[in-house]
């Protein structure tokens, strides 16, 4: 049974920095991307960043990029989200997902989310 729990969310000021966490088991995730989405209430999920295998260096949606970090562990199945300089827009329901390359993220393997509220 695929696994993917995620944890580190939680309230932060604007400004201010927190870090999620993901660990991914039950099966091999070679040749899958690990990464984000977020969900705001009212919007649809939306791509925060990811990690595509065999490639190190992560992509980001316009709207974080130079604030988040993603980084993955391929020997523990994790990925991480460092995320700084938080705004009030970044509150949100974040996921990880992992899916299978050259195939959409919504087909993938999903977590059930963790809560970030960022206040003003």
């Amino acid at each position: 049974q695929v696994q993917l729990v995620e944890s580190g969310g939680g309230l932060v000021q604007a400004g201010g920095s927190l870090r999620l966490s993901c660990a991914a088991s039950g099966r091999s995730f070679v040749n899958f991307a690990l990464g984000w989405f977020r969900q705001s209430p009212g919007k649809e999920r939306e791509f925060v960043g990811a990690v595509a295998w065999g490639v190190p260096q992560p992509y980001y949606a316009d709207s974080v990029k130079g604030r988040f970090t993603v980084s993955r562990n391929n020997a523990r199945n994790t990925v991480d989200l460092q995320m700084n300089n938080m705004k009030p827009e970044d509150t949100a329901v974040y996921y990880c997902v992992a899916w299978f390359r050259q195939t959409s993220a919504h087909e993938g393997y999903w977590g059930q989310g963790t809560q970030v509220t960022v206040s003003s």
